[in-house]
């Protein structure tokens, strides 16, 4: 049982932990993470910032400090390495709730259920939306309706009724209206994100692909899974590495795989003119057989 949930139980452990290291300065005067995750100090020293909030404000005219900008640096590279969207899927609070949105319509036979059909772009043209707002109205625009924010600020400072108004209407939108309709197709936030870690070197492979025997179930649980079948189906000559970057490197396709057909695995990269990008041959390689 442990096996087909390793993946979940360890983001749930690691969006706790995080959310608590900030819940523990204002609560308990420990502060470990001062801050929200736009902008945080780590243990009195250690800045981290939210490269998208630092964009918005460069182009809105804000100073930046040279705490911030490296705080910013050093997330940059940490998703530029490991994929974009494991913000979204280890770290965001707001993916505790879309994904109890899935849950449910799944236990209730809705999973393509809809009222609208939104195309996935939107979040590209609210990303450029809210740099330019940025621009004119001279401050971080998204961030004045960020959810992530809403609720941070809920934890950290108090301010229950915004946290609280954002977590439910995300919850109504993905279970009523459209099925990962914020995160897939609406939040700048992770369309950003996925941009960012578009050549990351961590990336989920379908290293077993010959072993699939069609069952559905990492289509069913994957809150993106239009990413799978290139990789699965080696469709237009695809490798095996899941390199969509609306991949979430959630791991869900891994936990609920009988066949084990998907595992985390560290892409190869070579130079232009090289051989042809793979996985690392050490999480390829099975007893008696080669891909």
């Amino acid at each position: 049982m442990f096996e087909k949930g390793r993946h979940l139980l360890s983001r749930r452990v690691c969006q706790g932990l995080i959310l608590a290291a900030f819940a523990l300065g204002p609560w308990m005067s420990l502060p470990v993470a001062q801050g929200t995750l736009g902008s945080s100090v780590w243990f009195g020293r250690v800045p981290l910032s939210d490269p998208f909030v630092l964009l918005q404000s460069l182009v809105a005219g804000h100073p930046l400090s040279g705490s911030a900008l490296w705080g910013g640096l050093i997330v940059l590279v940490f998703y530029a390495l490991v994929g974009g969207r494991v913000f979204c899927g280890w770290v965001c609070p707001i993916n505790l709730v879309t994904d109890a949105a899935q849950g449910l319509r799944r236990a209730l036979g809705w999973r393509k259920a809809r009222v609208l059909r939104i195309d996935k772009r939107l979040r590209y043209g609210i990303l450029v939306f809210s740099l330019l707002g940025s621009v004119v109205a001279g401050l971080a625009l998204w961030e004045l309706i960020n959810p992530i924010n809403l609720v941070m600020r809920s934890l950290v400072f108090g301010l229950w009724l915004g946290g609280l108004i954002a977590v439910i209407g995300i919850f109504l939108f993905d279970f009523l209206v459209l099925s990962n309709g914020w995160c897939g197709h609406v939040c700048p936030v992770g369309g950003f994100y996925g941009a960012m870690g578009r050549y990351s070197v961590v990336q989920v492979a379908a290293v077993r692909r010959d072993a699939c025997n069609d069952c559905g179930d990492c289509f069913t649980y994957c809150p993106e899974p239009q990413v799978i079948s290139p990789a699965l189906r080696a469709i237009n000559g695809h490798g095996v590495q899941i390199d969509e970057i609306d991949c979430l490197r959630c791991g869900r396709c891994i936990d609920v795989c009988e066949q084990q057909v998907f595992q985390f695995s560290v892409v190869r990269r070579v130079p232009p003119g090289g051989q042809p990008r793979d996985v690392d041959p050490a999480a390829l390689r099975e007893p008696g057989r080669r891909i």
